[in-house]
């Protein structure tokens, strides 16, 4: 599981599932619901000081994906806790338990290993366990959306933000064309039209985009 318990009675804490609650005096529902807790400030935190250059919208999409039920049961699923979590008479077959089982399992164990190893300990767990699920979500918000991919090159490679300029509109008001230029360090770059200022910055940063990594693969080779 990638960590070793101290006090393996939380991991026991963890696994015990409602439906057996009266059985074994308990389940791990207050251990899922702080976990839930944990798990959001620690992808917060981490995804905060790994991607400097995503604005705070785009910072929330990715946490409210990565956190997702989908996302924690396949990891649970990868670490084969349906095997482990101690259930009732009454459920499925562990083949078949629900999604959300698995999840607040998952969510149950971070806040076990938070009891008996502290915030470091939870931190190493979780991004190791979510660190692929996190770039593959990354990767999904920002493939196609060039503005996001030229800002961080630009940011990676030229220490600057790039600016778009509106050059020219027009048209009637109903179906106007606007012209949008691409500026870096007070450089003009490639142009962009659309039938919205957003259209043409994403064709505009795209065409230079495409100039800059091309010259860096030549410059490279």
């Amino acid at each position: 599981m990638g960590y070793t318990f101290k006090d393996v009675s939380f991991l026991e804490s963890a696994l015990i599932h409602t439906s057996c609650k009266l059985e074994y005096n308990g389940s791990n529902e207050r251990l899922e619901f702080m976990g839930d807790a944990i798990l959001g400030m620690v992808i917060s935190e981490h995804l905060y000081k790994a991607f400097p250059e995503y604005c705070e919208g785009e910072l929330t999409r990715i946490k409210s994906v990565v956190v997702s039920q989908t996302i924690l049961a396949r990891v649970g699923d990868r670490l084969n806790l349906g095997e482990y979590v101690v259930v009732g008479k009454g459920l499925p077959e562990r083949k078949n338990f629900p999604r959300s089982l698995i999840a607040n399992v998952f969510e149950a164990i971070i806040s076990a290993i938070y009891l008996d190893g502290g915030l470091s300990a939870v931190r190493d767990f979780v991004v190791s366990q979510l660190g692929e699920e996190i770039a593959r979500v990354c990767h999904s918000e920002h493939e196609g959306n060039y503005k996001s991919l030229l800002q961080q090159h630009c940011q990676k490679h030229l220490g600057t933000t790039p600016h778009y300029r509106l050059i020219h509109q027009h048209g009637p008001e109903h179906g106007k064309t606007f012209e949008v230029a691409v500026i870096i360090k007070d450089t003009e770059y490639c142009h962009g039209k659309g039938k919205s200022k957003k259209q043409a910055e994403q064709l505009a940063a795209e065409a230079t985009y495409r100039e800059l990594t091309q010259q860096k693969t030549v410059a490279s080779s």
